[in-house]
This record gives structure tokens, C-alpha cells and sequence, in this order.
């Protein structure tokens, strides 16, 4: 049975008429035409659906759409409203980390909650928040360059700005 739901996604409140047990990610998808996040596995173990709910990072496949119903979501496509987001970017392709892209969505939503959460992570505050997310193709190194190299660019627009304001 199909109910209506009121969601807020990036920012803006929407209204779908879906089944409430769909998950999360088939709602962003299929009903909202937001594909920036990846079915990868649909057992919440890869990561690649990664979206902030309430500003915490969750795998979209295990959420009902209808548990996400009041809730904030952001999803890759919103994250250019933080500051840490187009660094990030940048970062992942100074370092080379992006190769296929399949998983990037879900690491970059993660990446981009740790840097806002926790803008001086050490290098195993970064490895235990990415974990959640799974990629075949760069061996992490790269991944994990490229967040450090954020951090660092981040740290310094800080004190620049610090220094200027």
C-alpha cells in the first residue's frame, strides 16, 4: 500500500507517494531522480548509498523510506553546501582517487562528515570513517591521501582566514 511522505533532501521539503517500506535509496532514486548514490550490494555492508540522515552518515539501502519521514537528508548532490565538499573534490582528484566512481558518492559523504565533525582527524580517525565504505579499484591509499590533503588545505584556509578576518 502506497502512502504519501514529506521528506526534506538538500534542503528542500519534497512530498512522494511511494511505499513506505521501500528503502530510502530506491525513493531517492526512482521517485526524486537523485542518482548520485549507488546500490552497490543492498546489505548495507559496501557503502557506496551513503547519505547524512539528521547529519550523521547511514547507508540509505537499510533505511524505509518511511523511517526517513521528518528527517534531514542529504545526499551527494547536496553536499556542495558545505565548505569541506568542493576541498574534498579537489583532493580526490589531485591524489588520483577516483577511479571507476561507483563507490566515490558514499566515500565523499562520509569524507565530508568526518572533515565537518572532526577537522583534524589523524590518519586512523580517517580509516575508521571510511570503513564503512568499500572500493575495488584504489586500494585506499589514495582515498586516504586525498582526505589528509583535505584536512590540511582546510586547516589552512582557516588560519588564512584567521589571518585576513
Amino acid at each position: 500500500m502506497e502512502r504519501r511522505l514529506k521528506l526534506t533532501v538538500n534542503g528542500q521539503e519534497v512530498e512522494v507517494i511511494t511505499d513506505p517500506t521501500k528503502p530510502l535509496l530506491n525513493v531517492l532514486r526512482e521517485d526524486l531522480g537523485l542518482t548520485g548514490s549507488k546500490e552497490g550490494c543492498g546489505k548495507g555492508e559496501c557503502g557506496a548509498c551513503t547519505v547524512l540522515l539528521d547529519g550523521k552518515p547511514v547507508t540509505s539501502c537499510l533505511v524505509l523510506a518511511v523511517q526517513a519521514e521528518g528527517k534531514e537528508i542529504i545526499t551527494i548532490e547536496g553536499l556542495d553546501t558545505f565548505k569541506e565538499y568542493p576541498v574534498l573534490e579537489e583532493a580526490f582528484v589531485e591524489e588520483g582517487a577516483v577511479q571507476c566512481g561507483f563507490c566515490i558518492p558514499g566515500f565523499m559523504v562520509s569524507a565530508t562528515y568526518l572533515l565537518k565533525s572532526n577537522p583534524n582527524p589523524s590518519k586512523e580517525e580517517i580509516r575508521e570513517a571510511i570503513s564503512g565504505n568499500l572500493c575495488r579499484c584504489t586500494g585506499y591509499s589514495k582515498i586516504i591521501r586525498a582526505i589528509e590533503r583535505a584536512r590540511d588545505e582546510l586547516s589552512r584556509m582557516l588560519v588564512r582566514g584567521d589571518k585576513n578576518g
